[in-house]
C-alpha cells in the first residue's frame, strides 16, 4: 500500500524511521533517525546531528530594516514561495506616484497570467483555497488546516479529482483530517461550511478513505462532549460527569449505531440534572444540531443503563 505510506508520512513528518542497514559503531545496537539526529537505541550514542536550520531567516540591517522569510506552508500551491506585488506604497510605507502604481498594476496582471504553469496547478490552487475557506469557517487550527491541504494534494497526486468536484474533494479533505485527528465535526457542519450537497461530500470522502487508506478513528459520543459543553458554558463538574456517562455507555456497546452528537447531548442533559444545572432539552438539542426527540430517546437509554 504505497499510497497509504505516502499519506501517513506526509501527515507526520517528525515520525522516527528505522535505519536497519546501519548499526552503532560502539555497541552494534539498533540505529534510528529522526528529523534532528541519528542515535543508537542501546547506548544512546549520537552518531549524526542535523545542522540545517529550517526556521525562517531573520536579519536586521544598520538602517533599522528587518528581513525575514515566512516558513513553508502546505496551504499554498507554491508552498508560499511566490512573490506578492504591493499596491499603493513601497517597502518603507511611502505612497507611490501614479506612474509607478500603473506600472505595478501591469506587473501584477502579468504575474497573475503566468502564475500557474499547468491546469493541474491551477486546480490545486483553487482546491487549497477552498480548504482554507472551509477551515476558517469551522475555526480549525492551522495544523489541522495544513493536514487537510496535504490530504488534498495526495488526492490530486493519485488522480482522484478526475470526474469529481474540486469543492467536494476539498470539503472531504477537511472532514477526513478532522476524523483522523479525532476532532468532533459532523457532516452537517462540513456541508454547511462547504455549501454543497451532503451526498457529494460523502461520496468524495468515501473515495479518499478507500483509495488513500485514511487512518480515521470511529467517532464516539465522548469526543463531542467537550465542544458541546463549551457551547453550553457548563461547569467542569458537568463536563466530567457527561464524559463519564458517555465512556461508560460506549463500554457497554449502547452507542453503536447512534448519532454521536445526539448521545453526547443526552449525556450533558443528564449530567446537568445530577449536578443541579437545569439544562433544557431544546438547548442541548440545538447545540448538537439534533431534535428534542433524539435527546429524549438517548436520555431514556442512559436511565436504563443506570451508569
Amino acid at each position: 500500500m504505497a499510497t497509504r505510506d505516502i499519506y501517513e508520512t506526509s501527515f507526520d513528518e517528525d515520525v522516527q524511521t528505522d535505519a536497519e542497514s546501519n548499526q552503532c559503531p560502539e555497541c552494534d545496537g539498533q540505529v534510528i533517525t529522526n528529523t534532528v539526529e541519528t542515535i543508537c537505541e542501546e547506548c544512546g550514542l549520537v552518531i549524526d546531528e542535523q545542522r540545517i536550520d529550517h526556521g525562517p531567516e531573520w536579519r536586521e540591517f544598520d538602517d533599522g530594516r528587518e528581513r525575514t522569510g515566512a516558513p513553508l506552508t502546505a496551504a499554498r500551491h507554491d508552498r508560499g514561495l511566490s512573490t506578492e506585488i504591493g499596491r499603493g506604497s513601497d517597502a518603507n510605507g511611502n505612497e507611490l506616484s501614479g506612474q509607478k502604481r500603473r506600472r505595478l498594476t501591469r506587473m501584477r496582471r502579468e504575474q497573475t497570467r503566468g502564475r500557474f504553469q499547468s491546469k493541474a496547478e491551477r486546480n490545486l490552487a483553487h482546491g487549497l483555497s477552498e480548504v482554507r475557506r472551509i477551515s476558517s469557517a469551522l475555526e480549525l487550527s492551522e495544523t489541522l488546516r495544513d493536514q487537510a491541504c496535504r490530504l488534498f494534494r495526495s488526492a490530486q497526486n493519485e488522480d482522484l479529482l478526475r470526474g469529481r468536484s474540486i469543492e467536494a474533494i476539498a470539503a472531504a479533505s477537511v472532514y477526513g483530517a478532522c476524523r483522523c485527528n479525532g476532532r468532533p465535526r459532523t457532516l452537517d457542519e462540513i456541508t454547511e461550511a462547504a455549501r454543497l450537497e451532503q451526498s457529494r461530500i460523502t461520496n468524495a470522502y468515501t473515495t479518499l478513505n478507500t483509495e488513500l487508506g485514511l487512518p480515521a478513528q470511529p467517532v464516539t459520543p465522548s469526543t463531542f462532549v467537550p465542544r458541546l459543553a463549551s457551547d453550553l458554558e457548563v461547569s467542569d463538574q458537568v463536563r466530567q460527569r457527561a464524559r463519564q456517562l458517555a465512556e461508560a455507555s460506549e463500554s457497554t456497546g449502547a452507542t453503536t449505531g447512534v448519532q454521536p452528537s445526539g448521545f453526547a447531548a443526552a449525556c450533558l442533559y443528564k449530567a446537568g440534572l445530577e449536578q443541579g444545572r437545569w439544562l433544557t432539552q431544546s438547548d442541548v438539542a440545538e447545540v448538537a444540531d439534533v431534535s428534542v426527540v433524539t435527546v429524549q430517546t438517548h436520555r431514556d437509554t442512559l436511565n436504563e443503563l443506570a451508569v
